[in-house]
Parts: structure tokens; sequence; C-alpha cells
């Protein structure tokens, strides 16, 4: 148990440190270059946990699991975690992150769109508490940065449906977790490597130098900066925060429950925006302290409710314990 404790708060420190370290990376890397690096490195580092664990599971990569992969890391790193990267450059790291965290909510809805899931009492009503805290987030009546809270929300809505399609995948593949965040994070980091690659090809670059918005991803850096005075950034980005902070999700929920585990995505709307004032000097403005509280109380709801369900399953098919916590969603946040 103090492992599991130790695993949550460590990955809860990572994930709550990511987007002030995003922040501070971005006057010296473009935004769609940092996403590259970022996710290039993480799924360098899941990959051997990944590779362990199907041999444990004595499974195997199949060429047909590469299309599931392709689809899960275009919608993952390609359009939730580019849009999540560009809203940290036009919006405060505190309200991103606080905007971010509300994709469970998106996940839920999607569930219940896309798969036709029963969404319990518990359920419905963190849906609302947590909308209702978005709204006194944005406050649209007095919107201040509209195309960074919109990129904010479209990334967490996007990542949301990310989530759906994770899981579907994994319970028709028969994947845990890690194994798929670590070939999403491969499969759309590569397809990314390509889009950039296009980027240079001196017709577009041309086009795209013609919009005042299009020009910032105009050849598009891979390499510039990547240098021994960048080193420990990058490597706390890729390495520390996307890599590690994923790998002990993982392994705190192999340990205990998805409930427990999620216990990181639930304090991180709480904790982000204090780090973000110590360290960035970022205001927190009373609106957004309190949507933040409803949007904690949202988080609460959810987490008893992911409870009683667990001691449920627990109750009625004890054997399914162990399957049922590694095919819920792989991820809710990045």
């Amino acid at each position: 148990m103090r492992k599991t404790i130790l695993f949550v708060l460590f990955s809860t420190l990572m994930f709550s440190s990511m987007e002030i370290a995003l922040k501070d990376a971005g006057g010296a890397f473009n935004p769609i270059q940092l996403n590259l690096i970022r996710f290039y490195v993480g799924g360098l580092v899941l990959l051997p946990l990944a590779i362990h664990s199907n041999a444990k599971q004595k499974r195997h990569i199949q060429l047909r699991d590469w299309g599931l992969f392709a689809l899960t890391g275009f919608i993952c790193v390609i359009v939730s975690m580019s849009l999540y990267q560009l809203a940290i450059v036009y919006d405060e790291a505190s309200t991103v992150a606080v905007l971010f965290s509300c994709n469970p909510v998106f996940a839920l809805i999607f569930s219940y769109l896309l798969l036709h899931e029963h969404l319990g009492r518990a359920n419905l009503i963190a849906v609302v508490i947590s909308i209702v805290g978005l709204v006194i987030i944005v406050n649209p009546t007095h919107l201040s940065n509209p195309l960074g809270m919109s990129l904010a929300i479209g990334s967490a809505l996007t990542f949301g449906l990310y989530s759906i399609v994770s899981r579907y995948g994994s319970v028709k593949r028969h994947f845990n977790g890690i194994t798929m965040t670590a070939y999403t994070f491969l499969a759309g980091s590569t397809e990314l490597l390509a889009l950039v690659a296009i980027t240079h090809i001196p017709g577009v670059a041309k086009f795209m130098t013609q919009s005042s918005f299009l020009k910032q991803f105009s050849a598009i850096p891979i390499i510039q900066n990547v240098n021994f005075h960048y080193f420990w950034l990058l490597f706390f980005i890729g390495v520390c925060v996307t890599g590690g902070g994923f790998a002990f999700y993982f392994l705190a929920m192999e340990r205990s429950d998805v409930s427990t585990a999620s216990l990181v995505f639930f304090i991180k709307p709480a904790l982000a925006p204090v780090m973000a004032a110590i360290i960035l000097s970022e205001k927190i403005l009373p609106l957004t302290i309190a949507g933040i509280g409803v949007i904690l109380v949202g988080s609460v709801v959810t987490f008893m409710g992911n409870r009683v369900k667990v001691r449920r399953s627990d109750l009625t098919n004890p054997e399914e314990k162990i399957s049922a916590s590694k095919v819920r969603l792989s991820v809710k946040s990045c």
C-alpha cells in the first residue's frame, strides 16, 4: 500500500507540473515540435514496460493492431495534444490545467453516445457539476481569452474521445493500459513527424507563411534547440512527466484499482494552479478559484461513485477485478 501511495504521489506531481514545464519550454521550441519530442520520448520510456507486460501475457503485436494504434495516436497526439500545446501558448498554464482535467466528463458523454453505456446517478451528477465549473471558469459573459479557452476545451473534448476509442480497442484486442499508451504515443509521434516533414515542402511552407495564424506551422523545426542547454528541461518533460507520470500511474493501478490511481486526476485541478502561481507567478482569478472548487466537488462525486461501483463488482464477480481494472480508460490526462 505504501508503494501505491508513492506511485500516486509521484504521478500527481508530474501531471500537475506538466503545463508549467511546457509553458517554460514554449519560448525555446515550436509547440508542435515540443509535442513531437515529448511523445516520442514518452513512448520510448513506456515501451520496455509494454514489452514486458505483453511477454507476461504471451501476447504479440500484430500488423492489424497498428491500425488501432494509428487511430488512437492520431486522435491523442496529433489532434488533442496539439490543441493542448497551443492552448498553453495562448493561455495561462493554470487555466489550461483545470480545463483539460475535465476530459473525463467528455469521456463519459462519448461513452454514452458511442458505446451506449449506462450512466449511473453519480456519473450524471458529476457531469452536471463539472460543466457548471467549466462555465464558471470560462465566464461566457466576459471572455478575456476565447482562443486559449477554446483550444483547451477542444483538447479536453478530443482527449475524452481518445479515451473511449482507446478503451474500446483495449477490450477488443485485450491490451492493458500501458501497452495501449506506449504504442499510441509511438504511432502518433510517427504520424506527427510525417506531417511536420510535409510543412518543409517549399510550396506548403510558402502557403502557410501567408496566414498570420498558420505561419507558426510553416517548416516546423524538429531538432532545433535540442542541445545540452535544454537537456534537463526536455528530460523532465519527456522522461519524467510524459513517460514517468504515466508509468507510475499504471503501476499504481496494477497494485490497487482504477479509482485509487485516478486520484491523480482529481487532485490535479487544485494542485496545478497553485504550482503555476508559485513558479510562474500566474494570478488566479476569484472566478477561477470558484470554478476549481466546483470541479473538485464533481471529481469527488466521480471518485465515490467509482469506489461504490468497484466494490459492487468485487462482490458479484471477484475474479474479474483485475481484468476490469485493466480495460478501463487507459489514460485520463497527458
